[in-house]
């Protein structure tokens, strides 16, 4: 095993900073070249007739995973030393659920509102600003929603884990789930397109 690297102490904290901003802004050029920094872009996924933002995250999402899972298959990467966000199960549906109304009626989630404001978009220079607002009033109130924010504990939780089945099964399932997701995002966006266009 030789990843991560971090972990392996083949780079210090300093640099494992540098790192992460650097792909921070790898991370965030894609985001733009998709189109992720406009909010009728974005926005056009919950009208379904544009579902790049579906595709370029769920593709995304499969490559990491393909990634990650081979990676640890050929002996490059020890996956127990990878950090997993422990989980709340209630708490974490509630601010999933908070999160999608504001991605709904504001057009942008916390990172694509980065995005659009890094090219100038006041849209999203408005939304950013209510992140950092959200952000601290969710800090002020802590104390009073602690222990509803602690509450349903999982620790670390994996699907396969969970369910007790192989994690290749896992691995071949989503990206099952995949190929098929994209061929029916695909069939969505010509029927919505053909019905709001006429093409």
């Amino acid at each position: 095993m030789i990843a991560p690297f971090y972990k392996f102490g083949m780079f210090g904290e300093e640099f494992s900073l540098i790192i992460a901003f650097l792909i921070g802004i790898a991370f965030g050029f894609f985001l733009e070249r998709a189109g992720f920094g406009s909010a009728r872009k974005l926005a056009a996924q919950f009208y379904l007739y544009d579902m790049t933002v579906f595709k370029v995250m769920f593709t995304a999402i499969v490559t990491a995973m393909l990634g990650v899972y081979f990676l640890g298959v050929f002996g490059f990467l020890d996956i127990n030393l990878i950090y997993f966000t422990p989980t709340y199960v209630v708490p974490q549906i509630v601010g999933g659920f908070l999160l999608g109304f504001g991605f709904i009626i504001g057009g942008y989630c916390p990172g694509t509102s980065v995005v659009s404001t890094s090219i100038g978009r006041l849209d999203g220079l408005f939304f950013l600003i209510g992140v950092f607002i959200g952000t601290f009033i969710y800090g002020e109130i802590y104390p009073w929603i602690a222990d509803f924010a602690k509450s349903t504990p999982m620790g670390k939780a994996t699907i396969y884990e969970v369910l007790h089945i192989p994690y290749g099964v896992v691995v071949f399932a989503v990206v099952l789930i995949a190929v098929c997701g994209f061929a029916g995002a695909t069939y969505i966006e010509r029927k919505f397109q053909s019905k709001l266009f006429g093409r």
